[in-house]
């Protein structure tokens, strides 16, 4: 059976609504909104990212945050914070928070992150990255954000692989100076982008975790880079879980919504889900993905995608 189809004729049969619609509207994209609808209650915090739901809401970036909430998607992840004017960062901080909704990452970005390496311990790359963590506090103040996505950069092909750990252990140390005063967590993403990227593997960004050894230094764990370097994800998960922070979602191939590929997200997010409540945890889930259908139907259909893999 095609998930997709399946979804449209199961998901909420218990009566359970999105924009006060029922699983019938939902498979159809024509349809009356209801003035007061009842938001979904997600059992995990998923966090959508700015232009998801634009065809629904409007290019507004307030009118997609309270969509959003209406929606019962009750975070916020958006890449491109630190880029946008301060007053943009403080009014979407302040949304949030009359939303009741909590801000996921954003990345700390001082130019090409992939190209300028901390692994290549080159000292204009590493003043370049603690300048822009130090902008990123004042970026994480104004919009209410804990976690910083950060990403090492590439390989430094003519060093010894212990020398350019050594590197970038000392530039996270360095960074976790910065962080740890303010309860602020850079999270390290490893990515299957290209095989020239220094972090690849969760294994290595625990073992870097524990040599840096701060709260302010975890694991981003995107499950769509996951898939694709390593698999086995519930294995990897647990061993290193005691340094991950953060997940992010994309199914494999395509990089959309759960249910549009191979990954099993239904599973996973009760792994997480089960795995966090035993540990008295409350991770962010960022929808780190694009649509796999166009306009408000497509919308529609991701938002069914998550009311399905999340009903556990």
């Amino acid at each position: 059976m095609n998930r997709r189809n399946f979804l449209s004729k199961s998901v909420l049969a218990a009566g359970a609504t999105t924009l006060g619609t029922t699983t019938a509207a939902l498979a159809n994209p024509v349809f009356e909104a209801s003035p007061n609808p009842a938001p979904y209650k997600y059992k995990l915090l998923y966090a959508p990212h700015f232009g998801m739901f634009e065809n629904s809401a409007g290019k507004d970036l307030f009118d997609q945050l309270k969509f959003m909430a209406d929606n019962g998607f009750m975070a916020l992840e958006d890449n491109g914070m630190l880029k946008r004017p301060v007053e943009t960062q403080t009014k979407i901080g302040e949304t949030l928070a009359k939303l009741g909704m909590k801000m996921g990452v954003f990345v700390v970005d001082g130019g090409d992150n992939w190209k300028v390496s901390l692994a290549t311990g080159k000292k204009e790359f590493l003043e370049n990255f603690l300048k822009t963590c130090r902008e990123s506090v004042e970026t994480a103040k104004r919009c209410n954000a804990k976690y910083m996505t950060v990403v090492p950069g590439y390989f430094e092909r003519n060093l010894p692989l212990g020398i350019q750990t050594a590197n970038v252990i000392d530039a996270l140390r360095r960074a976790c100076d910065i962080f740890e005063p303010h309860n602020l967590t850079m999270v390290l993403e490893p990515l299957s982008d290209n095989p020239d990227l220094f972090l690849r593997h969760s294994d290595q960004s625990y073992m870097i975790c524990k040599a840096v050894n701060s709260p302010s230094c975890k694991i981003l764990f995107d499950m769509w880079h996951m898939q694709r370097n390593e698999g086995r994800m519930t294995q990897h998960m647990d061993w290193a879980w005691e340094e991950i922070a953060y997940f992010q979602i994309g199914d494999e191939p395509g990089r959309k919504e759960p249910t549009t590929g191979e990954i099993n997200y239904k599973s996973l997010f009760k792994h997480i889900y089960d795995k966090a409540k035993a540990n008295n945890q409350e991770f962010i889930m960022g929808m780190e993905h694009g649509n796999f259908a166009k306009g408000k139907e497509g919308e529609m259909k991701l938002i069914e995608a998550y009311q399905w893999s999340d009903n556990f």
